[in-house]
C-alpha cells in the first residue's frame, strides 16, 4: 500500500521534479501509484471545454508565471506503466514550453506537470485567464485545495487555436470537482482562496507529440461596470 500523506520531503522524491529558472532537473521515477493518479483519461472524457469567456477584469494577480524560479512536478501516465512523456523549461522569452509526447501503450494517455500556488487572493474572484500559444489540441487546467499528492481536484478544459498567442478565459464555475477518475457530486464548489496547487495536463487520449507555450495563469475579478 502506498502512503500519499508524507511530509514534502518524501514527496519530493516520489515525483518527477522540475525546477524552472535555470537551475538543473532531476527526474525520479514513480511507482505503485496507477489508481492514485493525478488524471485517469477517464476523468475527462465527456467533458467539453469551457466556455472562453470576455470582458474587462480591473483586479487581478499573477498565479503562475515563468521570469523566476518555481519548482514543477511531472506527472504522467507511467505511474501505471504507460510510455507517455513530458517537460516543462522556461525560455530566455520568460515563457515555460510544457511539451512531450503522449502514447497510448500500455493503456497510458495523459501528461501533466504541476506547481505549488499560495490561494487565489483577489476579493469575488470570477475566475482565471491562461496566456497561451498552443498546437490546436485540448489541455486541462487543475486546482487543488490541499498539498497532498491525492484528493480532490478540480479540473476545467480548454481549446487552443493552434494559430498563436490567445488569452482564455475560464470561470471558476467551469471547474469540476474530481477523485481518482470520477466526478465527485457532493464535493463543494471550488474555493479559489483555498487553492494550494496548479497543474496543466493533455490528456483524453490525445496521441502523439504536443507543445504548450504558456506565458502566465491570472485569476482576476470583474468590475461591476463590466458587468452591465
Amino acid at each position: 500500500m502506498v502512503e500519499l500523506e508524507r511530509p514534502d520531503g518524501r514527496m519530493r522524491r516520489l515525483l518527477g521534479r522540475t525546477r524552472v529558472g535555470g537551475l538543473p532537473k532531476s527526474v525520479a521515477p514513480l511507482a505503485l501509484l496507477g489508481c492514485l493518479l493525478a488524471g485517469l483519461p477517464s476523468a475527462v472524457q465527456g467533458q467539453e471545454s469551457a466556455e472562453v469567456a470576455s470582458g474587462a477584469a480591473t483586479d487581478t494577480i499573477t498565479l503562475v508565471d515563468f521570469r523566476g524560479d518555481r519548482e514543477w512536478y511531472v506527472v504522467n501516465d507511467g505511474v501505471m506503466g504507460g510510455r507517455s512523456r513530458s517537460s516543462i523549461e522556461q525560455t530566455a522569452e520568460g515563457t515555460g514550453v510544457f511539451a512531450g509526447r503522449v502514447s497510448l501503450e500500455n493503456n497510458g494517455g495523459f501528461a501533466s506537470v504541476r506547481t505549488r500556488v499560495e490561494g487565489i487572493d483577489v476579493p469575488a474572484a470570477d475566475g482565471v485567464t491562461i496566456r497561451v500559444n498552443g498546437d490546436g489540441q485540448q489541455y486541462q487546467l487543475r486546482f487543488r485545495t490541499d498539498d497532498r499528492f491525492d484528493g480532490v481536484a478540480y479540473r476545467a478544459n480548454f481549446q487552443t487555436s493552434g494559430g498563436g498567442w490567445e488569452e482564455l478565459t475560464v470561470p471558476f464555475s467551469a471547474f469540476v470537482p474530481s477523485f481518482r477518475g470520477r466526478v465527485v457530486e457532493d464535493a463543494e464548489p471550488l474555493d479559489p482562496s483555498a487553492v494550494r496547487q496548479l497543474t496543466l495536463m493533455i490528456a483524453d487520449k490525445q496521441e502523439g507529440d504536443f507543445r504548450l507555450e504558456v506565458e502566465w495563469v491570472k485569476a482576476f475579478a470583474k468590475s461591476a461596470e463590466s458587468e452591465e
